[in-house]
């Protein structure tokens, strides 16, 4: 995993505002973004289950796929160009993921 990607999800987990090169973690009052090439890829919501949803944001891309990859209980692997999300195929739309505690 690039050290890019371990910057951004260290300062998307703690909710602390991030930005270098291409990646950037933006703080607001009710949700933590994280953000690629201006295109906001994932969500952490400040609510009581701590919930998190991804989207590649219609960009199926190796650098989306990575920076969602460095996400917890997130697992994203391609074959064949389809793209699967924990095992199960996935269109990229916004998802809500599981979190375990």
């Amino acid at each position: 995993m690039r050290s890019i990607t371990v910057e951004a999800v260290k300062h998307f987990n703690s909710a602390s505002s991030f930005k270098k090169g291409n990646t950037q973690v933006k703080v607001l009052p009710n949700v933590t973004v994280l953000i690629l090439f201006g295109n906001e890829i994932a969500y952490k919501y400040n609510d009581p289950q701590n919930t998190l949803s991804i989207t590649t944001a219609g960009y199926k891309t190796n650098t989306t796929k990575e920076r969602l990859n460095g996400l917890s209980n997130v697992s994203i692997n391609q074959s064949k160009g389809i793209w699967y999300l924990n095992g199960v195929e996935w269109n990229g739309e916004l998802i809500d993921i599981k979190i375990n505690k």
